[in-house]
């Protein structure tokens, strides 16, 4: 059998044709997919085919099957959901990851792989500004960081009073006492669940109006607790951007004896710019992070980072071993620090987006994303009818349109409606303070000034339209 052949490289160059035209288009299509869902399975539901295609032929029916079914979530005008733009840098190195085909879990067979990941790992950790002597692992995103994160955190605090988790499990263990805000986001739900340490059993310290965790809040729900303790910050709420206060919590965290981690998604990047430090201070001091890499950082989907200062329990809790795995005792192997045994070599991208950009460069993707949105959220809240809800301090802005009540909450679904259908630029929904509103994320390394007055402008008419739709 032929190992590659012409009609396998023919398919190698429809991919990279197809995907240079796809990215050519970005900004010059409406942004939302042409086809629905239903459409699109009625469209491609087959059969299983009993005899195969060779690769050129698969590529041209992939391409196909992708006309009118996508979104242009790397377009500068898309506004949904904290999306990055996926560098090209990146994505070209994603494409050539997948020609490699390497099983990146173990330094001594895919040693390329593994070195671009240690030194993507160092870089990180130098950017983020987080302690030196962290380890690190690259998961699918933040959902899995969280998890890994936690799992160290619980294991860790367990193994404090006695207890080793990773030989007895959690039957008949102490029981830990968690500790999150009020706004928590659902993929630290997702990873509290995934460990054994449920919704229903979690506290909560209620939050101020910009979903911040209150330091007081946190004092009385930690006060009285001797056990083993883990508390839950956020490093940018989805709907405002707000991060919490990082350092009277970590006071308290510390005074308590428990392990702080934080979910810093998106947020977690105001570390990183010298413009925004005031808002993470203390971040530092908390003893795991999770962050995205395929939001500010633009490395394409999917890519997430983990980071715990107590590298022998992020180790500890992840660690693989077998006869027949070529673990090293002196080197450092990527499946020590995420769950997965098999795994692509997402250190790749990572390193080709810092390469590409630099430290000048992630900042400014930053600083400008930042900029942008509050000249967004300046501009249309000056609109009668248009009310901005959050101080816009990071990267979102959170919008209702209308009076307060189930009259403005239809107009402001109205609104998205318009602007989405309409595709010059694409927001998400959200409901937040009682309200249904449009999410403004502006994430993507190419969004510019000319982008922002589109989206605004869009916005505006789709406002005048539901107003006047509403007053006919």
């Amino acid at each position: 059998m032929e190992v590659f052949g012409a009609a396998d490289a023919a398919a190698f160059r429809r991919a990279a044709e197809a995907s240079i035209a796809y990215r050519e288009g970005l900004g010059a299509r409406p942004i939302g997919p042409a086809a629905d869902y239903p459409a699109k399975l009625a469209a491609l539901d087959a059969p299983l085919p009993e005899r195969g295609m060779a690769s050129d032929a698969v590529l041209e029916a992939l391409v196909a099957a992708g006309a009118g079914g996508l979104m242009d979530m790397a377009s500068p005008r898309f506004l949904g959901w904290v999306i990055g733009a996926a560098h090209p840098a990146g994505t070209a190195a994603d494409m050539l990851v997948a020609g490699w085909s390497q099983v990146a879990t173990m330094a001594t067979p895919t040693p390329t792989a593994s070195a671009l990941e240690e030194i993507s790992g160092r870089w990180l950790i130098e950017l983020l500004r987080l302690p030196p002597e962290c380890s690190f692992g690259l998961c699918t995103g933040a959902t899995v960081a969280n998890a890994v994160a936690l799992a160290a955190a619980r294991n860790e605090v367990l193994r404090r009073v006695g207890w080793d988790v990773e030989a007895r499990g959690l039957f008949g263990a102490p029981e830990i006492t968690v500790v999150v805000g009020a706004e928590v986001h659902s993929s630290v739900r997702v990873a509290l669940r995934m460990l054994g340490l449920g919704d229903e059993r979690v506290r909560i310290a209620a939050a101020d109006d910009q979903g911040r965790m209150l330091p007081v809040a946190l004092d009385a729900e930690l006060r009285g607790v001797a056990g083993p303790a883990i508390v839950i910050a956020q490093a940018g709420n989805i709907n405002s951007g707000a991060l919490d206060p990082m350092a009277p919590i970590a006071d308290l965290a510390a005074g308590a004896g428990a392990w702080l981690h934080v979910d810093g998604a998106f947020g977690l990047w105001a570390n990183a710019h010298p413009e925004l430090w005031d808002q993470a201070e203390g971040v530092e001091r908390a003893d795991s992070w999770a962050v995205d890499g395929h939001k500010w950082l633009q490395v394409p989907y999917d890519c997430g980072f983990v980071f715990v200062r107590d590298g022998a329990a992020h180790k500890r809790a992840m660690g693989h071993s077998a006869a027949y795995l070529p673990n090293s005792e002196t080197l450092r192997d990527p499946g020590d620090y995420v769950p997965e045994l098999s795994r692509r070599a997402r250190g790749v991208p990572v390193w080709a987006v810092l390469k590409a950009l630099g430290r000048e460069g992630v900042l400014e993707v930053i600083g400008r994303c930042c900029r942008l949105a509050r000249g967004m959220a300046d501009r249309l809240g000056q609109q009668p009818g248009i009310t901005v809800l959050n101080e816009v301090r990071l990267n979102q802005v959170a919008l209702s349109f209308g009076p307060e009540g189930p009259e403005g909450d239809a107009m402001t679904r109205a609104v998205l409606q318009r602007v989405q259908a309409e595709g010059a630029c694409y927001p998400s929904h959200g409901q937040w303070r009682g309200r249904q509103t449009i999410r403004l994320s502006v994430s993507g390394f190419a969004t510019s000034e000319a982008d922002a007055d589109i989206a605004v402008a869009a916005i505006l008419a789709a406002w005048e339209a539901v107003r006047a739709e509403r007053d006919a």
